[in-house]
């Protein structure tokens, strides 16, 4: 099942389950099922972390071009609120975000393309989050923004001050001063 969320081409994704007295099977990818709903993105690269403790922050992320990265997100344990924010030139909801609770109980998926930061906040202790990326990782081209930019204003679900970042994530920029590498193509 795809359902749009509030910004075009970002997308949740939740696979079918087949439960029986073992517990469940689910296919979590198949190219060509995705293209049938117009994602043809191909992934390259497959990523996990662990996070400990809830209120762990990772992002607000993204690489630019030519290293730009497409994202398929799940949580194989544990739950998150996963957050994209659209940064493309010109787009009609530059600027503008949205949250999906994803979570291994559900099974559902985020599938994010390329042109939008990326960024997820912990609901459950020891969390395993898991994602196909459609380009290696390029520490030259990385970039980010705060997660808790008063521009954005992001409703994390959690107290800002309690947040456990990374080091590179506190030094984030703001918003105000990002210039995106990214432009909005209208495929109309």
């Amino acid at each position: 099942m795809l359902n749009e969320t509030n910004l075009p081409t970002v997308m949740e994704i939740t696979p079918r389950r087949f439960v029986d007295s073992r517990g469940h099977f689910s296919e979590t990818y198949n190219a060509d099922t995705l293209a049938q709903h117009g994602i043809t993105t191909q992934f390259v690269q497959d990523n996990q972390s662990y996070s400990r403790d809830i209120g762990t922050v990772r992002g607000l992320h993204f690489q630019a071009p030519p290293s730009a990265q497409a994202k398929l997100i799940r949580v194989l344990q544990g739950a998150i609120w996963d957050v994209a924010v659209d940064i493309r030139k010109g787009s009609p909801t530059y600027g503008q975000w949205v949250g999906c609770a994803l979570s291994a109980e559900k099974g559902n998926q985020l599938f994010i393309p390329e042109g939008f930061l990326h960024g997820f906040v912990t609901r459950t202790a020891d969390c395993i989050v898991a994602y196909k990326c459609s380009a290696t990782y390029a520490p030259a081209t990385e970039g980010s923004v705060r997660f808790d930019d008063p521009d954005l204003a992001i409703d994390w679900g959690i107290d800002v001050q309690d947040a456990v970042l990374s080091d590179k994530d506190a030094a984030a920029p703001s918003f105000a001063g990002f210039t995106s590498p990214f432009t909005y193509k209208d495929a109309t």
